[in-house]
């Protein structure tokens, strides 16, 4: 017979409880909206009581942006480590860090975040400012080290980073937004690294001194 767990259930279940926070919260969030969602919403969806919610986040913009935290920082912030030091090749880590991207966007729960920041950004514009500091900024700071080195190592053409990170981001920005928005795609069942390797074979045409097929 298999001795018992005597370890107290309430402690381990202490330890989950601030994922099982975030999870009621997202789904609120993408169901009901940031402005119309409350926490004592939150704490009956996660089974806690109001003032348990408390104890873990301070505010409803505190449990937004651990939710940013867990989810799509930590992408964002391995892409910049990676951008500044790694020594691959830079057409190899610029296919890597999009592929990373694109795939970790293409989960509902991931892109559930941007959603309700667009959704929400006009009555709380500390929502926009979050996933700004902790994704945007970090995502755009990889990708221009990456094309400026690949400029510097006469790869790329002399383009204007700036907007080459818009040419980069764009098109996938929008597939993830036709496909899990607008479901253009429901029949069609396009893979996210399909797309991400489409994608980036037509970038690198417009972005590579010797083009391919000259």
């Amino acid at each position: 017979m298999e001795a018992a767990d005597t370890k107290p259930k309430w402690r381990r279940r202490a330890e989950d409880r601030p994922d099982e926070v975030l999870d009621a919260a997202l789904k609120m969030f993408a169901r009901n909206g940031f402005a119309a969602t409350k926490v004592e919403d939150i704490a009956k969806e996660a089974g806690l009581s109001k003032g348990a919610i408390y104890r873990y986040f301070p505010s409803k913009e505190d449990i937004f942006e651990s939710l940013v935290n867990r989810a799509i920082a930590p992408v964002a912030e391995r892409s910049e480590e990676l951008a500044r030091t790694s020594h691959e090749n830079p057409v190899v880590l610029l296919r890597a860090v999009l592929s990373v991207i694109g795939v970790k966007l293409s989960d509902p729960d991931t892109l559930a975040l941007p959603r309700i920041v667009l959704q929400e950004a006009g009555r709380f514009p500390e929502l926009a400012e979050t996933y700004r500091r902790q994704v945007i900024d970090k995502g755009i700071g990889a990708l221009e080290l990456i094309i400026q080195k690949g400029i510097a190592a006469g790869q790329f053409r002399p383009v204007d980073v700036h907007l080459a990170i818009r040419n980069v981001m764009g098109p996938l920005l929008a597939h993830l937004i036709l496909s899990q928005i607008f479901r253009i795609d429901e029949d069609t069942h396009i893979a996210p690294q399909d797309f991400i390797e489409s994608h980036f074979d037509i970038l690198m045409n417009g972005l590579l001194k010797e083009r391919a097929g000259d």
